[in-house]
């Protein structure tokens, strides 16, 4: 069954869906962590989604190739280490703090392969937002949570490298749902460590089910269908929306009110993202880096 041959999502329009499911699913992780902890709650999400995108695209692992395993396994591993070690930050810090320090790899992935001063321009412009809308106060942040929020970045920085180069060869949902077995893998033994499952209720199962579609099956789909036809730094660059993506949600379900330099950074963010998807469609989007 192949969802990206029967509904055809402009690039730019994917990536933003993939943003707003994410935060929906943190949502639902930000309730399940006081009761199941970081890791078991990443390994409840990874595992269900794997589950989630076998029965939907049904992959034939008899026909991936060489080529295909030797891409798909390193994009699968990378996806797991990106997502617990970012669960394990966002424990130790504050969401949107982590949310900005996780962005600086694709940020700097998005500088590393620009060519033109104006994406130069818009990549500064999200850093500003970033900066303005991140609590940069040393006072009561948790060093160690830092860093693996700033190591998240780094695979994430991997992760568009490779679902860029796993996207040419495969469809696109095989690929995810390939990838996300070895993800499953790679998380179940600090999952099961963790002494999480145990507590596991029918409603948790639910909630867990809810944060596999939202915050992995979903938003993973949609970003290889999206890297598939735009550059690496564009889709970088449009995944800047996330922190403000991450404070507009606080607004709505958290009823956590912003400042006006906060305000600023949503539409710094947001300018810089409009910015960079029509400097895409002017390089006509397929272009590669």
């Amino acid at each position: 069954m192949k969802f990206s041959e029967r509904w055809s999502i402009p690039p730019v329009l994917a990536v933003l869906l993939a943003i707003i499911s994410v935060q929906g699913g943190a949502a639902i992780a930000k309730g399940l962590f006081p009761i199941l902890g970081p890791t078991t709650t990443a390994t409840l999400r990874i595992g269900l989604s794997a589950i989630i995108l076998l029965a939907a695209y049904r992959p034939d692992f008899r026909k991936i190739s060489k080529v295909q395993w030797q891409a798909v396994i390193p994009y699968g591993l990378t996806l797991g280490a990106m997502n617990i070690i970012f669960y394990m930050a966002i424990k130790r810090v504050p969401l949107g703090l982590g949310v900005a320090l996780e962005f600086v790899g694709p940020l700097l992935l998005a500088i590393y392969g620009s060519r033109r001063a104006i994406d130069y321009f818009w990549v500064l412009l999200a850093a500003g937002g970033i900066a303005l809308i991140s609590p940069w106060s040393a006072n009561g942040v948790d060093l160690l949570g830092v860093l693996l929020a700033l190591t998240a970045g780094g695979f994430w920085a991997a992760y568009i490298v490779l679902g860029g180069r796993i996207s040419k060869l495969m469809p696109d949902g095989q690929a995810v749902a390939v990838g996300m077995v070895f993800a499953t893998m790679l998380v179940l033994p600090f999952g099961i460590s963790s002494g999480g499952f145990p507590k596991v209720t029918p409603q948790l199962f639910l909630a867990g089910a809810a944060l596999a579609l939202l915050s992995s099956a979903i938003p993973f789909t949609l970003e290889m269908s999206a890297l598939r036809r735009i550059p690496m730094r564009t889709f970088s660059i449009l995944m800047s929306m996330e922190p403000a993506a991450a404070a507009i949600c606080g607004i709505i379900f958290l009823k956590e009110h912003l400042n006006f330099f906060e305000y600023t950074a949503i539409v710094m963010i947001i300018i810089a993202s409009a910015g960079s998807a029509m400097s895409a469609k002017s390089s006509k989007l397929h272009a590669t880096d």
